[in-house]
């Protein structure tokens, strides 16, 4: 199908061709004899660091098969990276409701990826991302946690978050540091109070890389709230989204945010003080972080029948009130065929990608362009009316380690 591209054609094996295949250059000499040269050998390294930098980051994969030379460039920790212009967030897309089996879309290229993930055994795992690096928490036990960068390959199991071991509710979260590559898991685990259906625990649970342990910085009851499953660190600050129990006149206010400073990290402070409602009735909410700014993409209801869809809406949280950035233009609503309430929905850098789990369309908006547009079509077909597609999306990095 066009625009499908094996992942195995973007290989970063060293173990590519010693020689590269480039015209070489005849320079004459003193005795008027011709001497060839090629032009990979003239380029200083420097040089062939800077030209490298410019491709996107599917054409620096496949440069890295090309030779010995070329890879040990891509590898080595002088590689500029840092002066490398932004790559836009990939979108991976599971493509079964078991397997994690799926494509990820290059938005650059407009290209589709068939490859496997690392450290993810089923599709409804949890999923959070943060420059290159990915984190997975399994959907049972809640107790399983990965850290791993799916261009490379490399990953980490991390030590068993403390806390209740099957929540009725979990969100992960991770947030990478940009100059020192050191990063910060976050869990928050939800439960209620045993034979109390007022009132629910929530704990949150911390983990750093550069100690390798985990903390529980703060444990709360909420009373006529819930946890949910979204989460996103922004500026040092973990934001929850949390669910209305359908008690104490808050049935018609199904969604609010809290807000917890990681850096502070003090349980002395009140989760519920730092509360907002959500800006109109939701079927559903997914947050994400979008160059440091908090945005929300959230299914908007009906107002005679709340658990009904009638579009999708962007709001970027500014103090403590949402900001409307944008509302789904029909057309674009329509496309998708088949919506139910909710509906996977990821975003960093620019870019917010949206799409059914009951089909495999993709929808893309440009947070900096204010458009919307769809991605090419992804090369897998419905299998049976029940199949569902979910997925998240992730800077493709080479540098960021586990």
């Amino acid at each position: 199908m066009e625009g499908e591209i094996s992942w195995e054609s973007l290989s970063i094996s060293p173990f590519g061709n010693e020689v590269a295949d480039i015209e070489p250059v005849s320079e004459g000499n003193d005795e008027g004899e011709e001497l060839t040269v090629s032009l990979d050998g003239i380029l200083p390294d420097d040089i062939l660091e800077r030209i490298l930098s410019f491709l996107p980051i599917a054409s620096i994969i496949r440069s890295a098969s090309v030779c010995k030379r070329w890879y040990d460039i891509i590898h080595s920790k002088r590689f500029p990276w840092a002066n490398k212009l932004p790559q836009k967030p990939w979108y991976y897309m599971f493509t079964y409701s078991e397997s994690p089996a799926g494509y990820a879309y290059d938005p650059i290229l407009r290209k589709w990826y068939g490859f496997d993930l690392p450290c993810i055994e089923k599709s409804n795992w949890f999923i959070s991302s943060s420059c290159g690096l990915v984190c997975s928490m399994d959907n049972d036990s809640r107790s399983r946690i990965f850290v791993f960068n799916p261009i490379t390959k490399d990953w980490k199991m991390l030590l068993e978050p403390p806390g209740a071991k099957f929540p009725d509710y979990s969100t992960l979260a991770i947030s990478v540091d940009r100059k020192s590559y050191d990063y910060t898991v976050v869990v928050a685990k939800s439960k209620q109070v045993p034979g109390d259906f007022l009132q629910w625990d929530l704990s949150i649970h911390i983990y750093e890389s550069g100690s390798r342990s985990w903390i529980t910085s703060i444990k709360e009851v909420l009373t006529g709230w819930r946890g949910g499953d979204e989460s996103v660190i922004c500026n040092g600050v973990l934001y929850c989204l949390i669910h209305s129990t359908g008690v104490l006149g808050t049935s018609d206010l199904r969604h609010g945010l809290i807000m917890y400073d990681l850096s502070a990290q003090s349980s002395h402070t009140s989760l519920m003080r730092t509360f907002v409602p959500a800006p109109c009735s939701l079927t559903c909410g997914r947050l994400m972080n979008i160059k440091e700014r908090l945005v929300m993409v959230g299914g908007i209801a009906k107002y005679d029948r709340p658990d009904i869809i009638k579009g999708i809406g962007i709001w970027e949280l500014h103090k403590n009130g949402w900001q409307e950035v944008a509302r789904m233009p029909h057309r674009f609503f329509q496309g998708f065929g088949e919506f139910d309430d909710v509906f996977a929905s990821s975003g960093t850098d620019d870019l917010i990608y949206i799409q059914s789990y009951g089909a495999t369309a993709l929808l893309v908006f440009d947070m900096s362009q204010k458009q919307w547009k769809w991605s090419v079509k992804c090369p897998v077909t419905k299998r049976f009316p029940l199949q569902l597609f979910t997925g998240f999306c992730f800077e493709p990095r080479l540098e960021v380690a586990s």
